[in-house]
């Protein structure tokens, strides 16, 4: 194997003010049938992912509500990054520690395959070209929409309208909203190293969270009757949110528990196929609070929490009535 790029012993992703700016994607070409795009063939990509991470979850949730498991095999790397004095993600779950279609131990090695220069963190979620085992795409911003539209004929019969045509405008605007406050909100507020940056992004994460609990009260999702791509991505902040971020990134003004409408909301996606059974709550628990992240020197022991309730997420959610359709999925075509 070759060898593997070290990362600095600081995080590269804390800026001057002590506040947590995400690296960009290294690999963003866009699938399609146009010349220069990644040619969407079934059997060729493999996803990586780790049931902790939320960028990775909603590629995962997408996946599954179209019925793309036929068509994207699916690789598991472990919640628990490996002590390697690196940042890295490990198929430690699978026999012999690597993964059994591709061969490799970690997530880094399909990036060095691809770009034997890079020297960033080896993300997740990512596509890999199984014919000579790179990276392809690690455009988690853009994966689900790829999937909803480029991946369209290999999509299930029947399958849901995740980005339909006449709301994309509204739901690319809104991600955006979700993604800058909330989604990499918490982050923002659990890698920030300076007290201002830190409280800057906790009060607009909150000050989003509640914009959101008064939007839900009338209507049963983001964008109305049906679920949507923003749906998905807000919905993997949640189920952390409680487990994870409330404590583990000091985001605990209050828990999602605690704002009805916006906990009724995550109760009633969760028990939806595609949802609930790709939450990890184990895995989630073990990443955020005992794993390292963007600090690879940051090994200190950890105590991993017994709660909250889980059980509490299977209780009914009673926002049925908000919705005039009878099922949660506007379906292709329709």
């Amino acid at each position: 194997m070759r060898e593997l790029i070290m990362t600095d012993k600081k995080p590269k992703e804390i800026s001057q003010d002590g506040s947590f700016k995400r690296q960009t994607n290294r690999f963003t070409k866009a699938f399609g049938q146009n010349e220069g795009e990644l040619p969407v063939e079934k059997d060729r990509y493999r996803l990586l992912w780790s049931p902790a991470c939320p960028w990775a979850h909603r590629a995962v949730i997408v996946r599954s509500l179209l019925g793309l498991e036929d068509a994207i095999s699916l690789g598991t790397a472990s919640p628990m990054r490996p002590a390697i004095g690196r940042v890295d993600w490990e198929f430690s779950l699978d026999e012999k520690n690597v993964d059994p279609i591709l061969g490799i131990q970690y997530v880094s090695e399909v990036y060095l395959n691809a770009d034997p220069d890079y020297d960033g963190r080896p993300t997740v979620p990512v596509m890999v070209d199984l014919k000579d085992k790179k990276a392809v795409n690690n455009d988690y911003p853009r994966l689900t929409n790829y999937y909803e539209l480029a991946w369209k004929e290999f999509h299930k019969e029947d399958a849901p309208d995740l980005y339909p045509e006449e709301h994309r405008e509204t739901i690319d605007t809104l991600n955006e909203e979700i993604f800058h406050d909330i989604n990499n909100g918490v982050y923002k507020c659990g890698f920030a190293q300076s007290q201002e940056a830190y409280e800057e992004s906790f009060d607009r994460l909150f000050a989003k969270l509640d914009y959101l609990e008064d939007w839900l009260s009338d209507r049963r999702f983001l964008h109305g009757d049906f679920v949507t791509d923003s749906d998905v991505r807000l919905y993997t902040t949640l189920a952390r949110f409680d487990a994870a971020y409330y404590n583990g990134f000091n985001t605990n003004r209050n828990l999602i528990r605690e704002m009805p409408n916006l906990w009724a909301y995550a109760r009633d996606l969760y028990q939806t196929p595609g949802f609930g059974d790709t939450t990890d709550f184990d895995a989630i628990k073990r990443h955020y609070h005992l794993s390292i992240t963007i600090n690879a020197d940051k090994t200190e022991t950890k105590i991993l929490p017994k709660g909250p309730d889980l059980s509490l997420w299977e209780k009914p959610h009673g926002r049925e009535h908000l919705s005039s359709r009878q099922g949660k999925f506007r379906r292709q075509g329709e």
